[in-house]
């Protein structure tokens, strides 16, 4: 099982889920691009959070916290998809994107370009704020038109049941939904629990 990790946006929950599916799933860990907090990355809180996980090392190590095509431009260098190559590993991975499936990477290409380009099923974080539902939408109908697989739609939290079943309505019955409590602290104690709480169903 190889799944790369997207979100409807920024500051959703990606992280935390992915620590969340890592344990799940006793899987091993990827961010292919850090935008700023080099000091703390993502992989750093994955190795904090979870049990006995290898992240193996990004790809890219940008120092400004801002979209990659900006981090990337401010030192001067050029991210390029051929550079990106999946991690060789026997046991399952998940991959985690930097921000939505439109964060530009560079001036003409997309963290979806990204995700097609490693040719991987897509987990899609969802969480509930006032604009989700439209940002759910468009965010699977763009993993449909580039024939994407959304291999799980994951809801991050509690939603109110109108939103919910929108959201839910829209999927296709290939996707499975996977239900991630609201995680109280990042820390691992937590993160496991909700790993046991976690739920798959399908439509």
């Amino acid at each position: 099982m190889k799944l790369f990790i997207t979100g409807i946006g920024t500051e959703i929950g990606k992280t935390v889920c992915s620590a969340v599916l890592v344990q799940y799933f006793k899987a091993d860990y990827w961010k292919p691009v850090q935008s700023g907090d080099l000091h703390y990355t993502d992989s750093h809180k994955l190795e904090a959070w979870t049990d006995s996980t290898k992240c193996y090392p990004e790809t890219c190590r940008l120092k400004l916290a801002a979209s990659p095509h900006q981090s990337a431009r401010a030192e001067n260098v050029q991210i390029n998809l051929d550079d990106f190559q999946l991690p060789e590993t026997d046991r399952p991975l998940i991959v985690e994107g930097a921000g939505g499936l439109m964060v530009p990477l560079s001036d003409n290409s997309f963290m979806i370009d990204l995700i097609e380009k490693l040719n991987l099923p897509a987990g899609l974080v969802v969480r509930d704020y006032l604009g989700c539902i439209n940002h759910s939408l468009l965010s699977i109908m763009a993993l449909r038109q580039r024939n994407i697989k959304l291999e799980y739609l994951i809801l991050n939290g509690s939603f109110p049941e109108d939103t919910e079943r929108v959201i839910c309505g829209f999927i296709g019955k290939e996707t499975k939904i996977i239900r991630i409590p609201e995680v109280e602290s990042t820390d691992k104690k937590y993160i496991k629990a909700a790993a046991k709480q976690l739920t798959i169903t399908k439509l």
